[in-house]
């Protein structure tokens, strides 16, 4: 297949596909309207393409075509939008039995979006799927993915619902075997401030050689989204079903590699949040953040590196995420969409003296106070972890820190509002561990790097030959 030289309008890759006799299917769209199968009728020769169209709009009209066999709460939502392709997918291939007309590459493309309502108050989102052959008679292969609608206008959603829809099924037959093409393409005639994808997911058996967790660090890398989230198992999950009404527990760091400062942290962290009067196990969901700064070496996307990390928290039992947000109070600002019940972001003391640093904020109009206005909601506190004097050779703690006077009362403001807590019981035989020392001495094949890391995290680098050990 030669590789794509220009976007086509999306009207030309409407008329493609209803011009390529083999391809031939049915269109769902619940909660937009019909907007993807309205740019196939009006690009021409949708009698080529479409079997048929439906809009189940009426819920409980959708929970009688859709569950029959099997419910889903929501109508916005993977669940349902899996059952509405089971659905149409099922009855085309059966009302239109292979070899009926030779040559018929069979699909089926439904959505369920919620798109801006009167008066503006709702999350403006939805799920996108294609199941779709790539051979006469074979078995089908299927695409879905979760959206953002970015629009301030319900018109202007519908539009740019169409657009993707049509830009879905064909990256589906023209990009199938491309995956960075596949994605790039999606958003094709669109910008943006429009929309952004949250989450992709390919699989069947001409998409198998497909990694979904590099697909999804894509997204991040070209500007498609945020963040990412892979649970404990690895899967890429949408963020919302993840963290919708969760406490959620956040640590940043590059883990490259994990040491024992790494899950120091994590455990100390986790035993301060479960002293919190609210704290529920059952809803607290522990997270491990990579910025994609981290993602690169040396000017390059090293994309085996990071699935080596995701590998080793998952191995763990870590939730990962992976964002573009270099600033704290962006993170805490993209997780309060999700509607989390409690946020604690856990944060080493000598990068919490660089939060604090009124240079950082610079381009922001009301510079450090704005910055930590967003960083404090009300639902947000930080835990601070703590570092070692290296004069001394003591823990220093929130009560060492000393900053000029114009931050000082700010700091002493969020201390005596109990927004930043000292971690306690952090081991102090562990605070002169710098993850970037034990890579030289991994890389220098330096065996004092093993006494750095748990045993379990060693033997995994040894065994992988991972971050640059040789073994030599």
């Amino acid at each position: 297949m030669t590789p794509q030289t220009e976007i086509l309008p999306i009207n030309r890759k409407a008329l493609k596909i209803n011009l390529d006799s083999s391809v031939y299917g049915s269109f769902a769209e619940i909660g937009g309207g019909q907007e993807t199968a309205r740019n196939f009728f009006q690009a021409g020769g949708a009698s080529g393409t479409i079997a048929k169209t439906i809009s189940a709009y009426d819920k409980s009209y959708s929970d009688t075509v859709y569950c029959k066999q099997k419910t889903s709460k929501r109508y916005v939502s993977r669940e349902r939008l899996e059952l509405m392709l089971d659905a149409e997918y099922s009855e085309l291939t059966g009302l239109l039995k292979t070899g009926s007309q030779p040559g018929r590459r069979f699909f089926s493309f439904a959505d369920t979006v919620s798109t801006l309502n009167y008066y503006k108050d709702n999350i403006s989102h939805g799920w996108m799927g294609v199941r779709f052959q790539l051979s006469e008679g074979g078995l089908h292969n299927e695409v879905i993915l979760h959206v953002l609608l970015l629009e301030n206008d319900n018109v202007l959603q519908q539009n740019t619902l169409g657009i993707l829809g049509v830009n879905l099924i064909y990256a589906c037959y023209y990009f199938w075997d491309r995956p960075n093409a596949f994605l790039q393409s999606l958003l094709d005639n669109l910008s943006r401030d429009r929309i952004a994808i949250t989450m992709i997911n390919m699989s069947g058996p001409e998409l198998s050689y497909v990694d979904n967790r590099l697909l999804g660090v894509q997204l991040v890398k070209n500007d498609m989204t945020k963040a990412i989230m892979f649970d404990r198992y690895g899967h890429v999950q949408e963020p919302d079903d993840m963290l919708y009404k969760k406490n959620v527990l956040i640590f940043r760091g590059s883990f490259r590699p994990i040491t024992y400062v790494t899950t120091d942290m994590l455990k100390t962290s986790f035993g301060l949040f479960k002293k919190d009067e609210d704290y529920d196990k059952s809803n607290t969901l522990p997270l491990c953040e990579i910025t994609i700064n981290n993602l690169y070496d040396e000017d390059e996307f090293d994309e085996r590196d990071f699935l080596d990390r995701v590998d080793l928290l998952n191995e763990m039992g870590q939730n990962v995420m992976v964002s573009n947000f270099r600033e704290f109070y962006k993170l805490v600002g993209y997780m309060s969409q999700f509607r989390t019940i409690k946020t604690r972001l856990v944060i080493g003391l000598d990068t919490f003296e660089k939060v604090m640093d009124e240079s950082y904020y610079a381009n922001l109009k009301g510079g450090i106070l704005e910055a930590l206005g967003n960083l404090f909601p009300e639902n947000v506190k930080v835990y601070l972890y703590p570092a070692l004097d290296e004069k001394t050779g003591k823990a220093i703690s929130s009560k060492d820190l000393v900053f000029d006077e114009n931050v000082r009362f700010l700091f002493e403001h969020l201390v005596v509002n109990r927004k930043i807590l000292d971690i306690p019981k952090a081991k102090r035989k562990y605070l002169t561990i710098k993850s970037s020392e034990v890579l030289d001495l991994l890389r220098n094949n330096n065996p004092e790097w093993e006494e750095k890391v748990p045993i379990f995290i060693a033997d995994r680098i040894k065994e992988r030959k991972l971050f640059g050990y040789s073994g030599k």
